[in-house]
């Protein structure tokens, strides 16, 4: 049967946009990315083993941790301006023994989640728990593990002396000595965990930046003040903590996790939750000591 010619052109431009769409239908579908869902809060025991501290599994797995050893200087040598620089840091430190700020640069030592997650809670001008935050800790704790595992192989590769092996002065926290003189200095670890914290805090409360990164600035400054770090230790060890945040970003779950937080934070701070540290007695230790290293 002889198909009229106006209705042939009809049925061909109909096959011609029938092609089209088939092939733009089968690349939506190849390439459509669903939205990762969050880490769910009733598998994270089975899914996200205790690592200690009160931290999980996570989010990088070994491949994705930052390469510290190729990403840092190695520590100043003794005969350089910069440690010259790291040993008068510690000498001037010595002064505050005894002090506000002294005592709570001995309380930043403990990095057992609900502490850490305190210490901020002035700063934050919130008081979250585990019980009121559950997807905010799940953040905070699965970024703790990757914060602490950035530094790990330049302490290793490394191997530089704690202050306290050169300069021969007590310790904040004399009963970690043993474990110290066997965890290396550089960087500091410690420090790159409580900026990692202040950067992600700071996300979820932007209005809050300031008083957010100020208490991470001071957090990784108490570490010299307790001389268990050298004052590059902390320089690098914000480095590392900086550098590990903006690769979470890059993990789909951490950033569906970081949204699930958000949204639970404002409705937190709805409720009017005031921390319950002393926040003026807090305010006035890290007042005492600002840029400590000059005169």
């Amino acid at each position: 049967m002889r198909i009229p010619p106006t209705k042939a052109r009809t049925i061909h431009w109909v096959l011609i946009f029938s092609l089209v769409l088939s092939l733009f239908t089968g690349c939506a579908s190849t390439n459509d990315v669903s939205h990762p869902a969050p880490t769910q809060l009733v598998t994270i025991p089975a899914s996200h083993p205790e690592r200690g501290l009160g931290t999980l599994q996570g989010y990088l797995d070994t491949q994705a941790v930052l390469d510290s050893v190729a990403l840092l200087p190695p520590p100043p040598p003794p005969d350089s301006a910069a440690f010259a620089h790291d040993v008068e840091v510690a000498r001037s430190t010595f002064a505050l023994r005894g002090t506000p700020r002294f005592e709570l640069a001995v309380a930043d030592y403990d990095l057992k989640i609900p502490s850490l997650v305190n210490t901020f809670s002035c700063a934050l001008n919130v008081q979250i728990t585990e019980a009121n935050a559950p997807n905010l800790y799940t953040v905070l704790r699965r970024s703790f593990s990757d914060l602490g595992a950035s530094t790990r192989a330049a302490k290793e590769h490394f191997n530089r002396l704690r202050p306290f092996q050169l300069n021969h002065e007590p310790i904040g926290v004399p009963e970690a000595r043993a474990f110290l003189e066997k965890n290396h200095s550089y960087p500091s670890g410690h420090t790159a965990i409580g900026w990692g914290i202040a950067l992600i805090l700071s996300e979820i409360a932007p209005d809050r930046a300031n008083e957010l990164l100020a208490r991470g600035r001071a957090f990784g400054e108490s570490r010299t003040i307790v001389n268990h770090h050298w004052y590059s230790d902390v320089v690098w060890g914000r480095f590392m903590g900086a550098g590990t945040v903006a690769r979470l970003h890059g993990d789909p779950t951490f950033r569906a996790d970081m949204d699930a937080a958000r949204t639970e934070f404002a409705a937190i701070r709805a409720l009017g939750l005031a921390p319950t540290r002393d926040c003026k007695a807090e305010a006035a230790a890290l007042a005492q000591v600002k840029f400590y290293w000059k005169k």
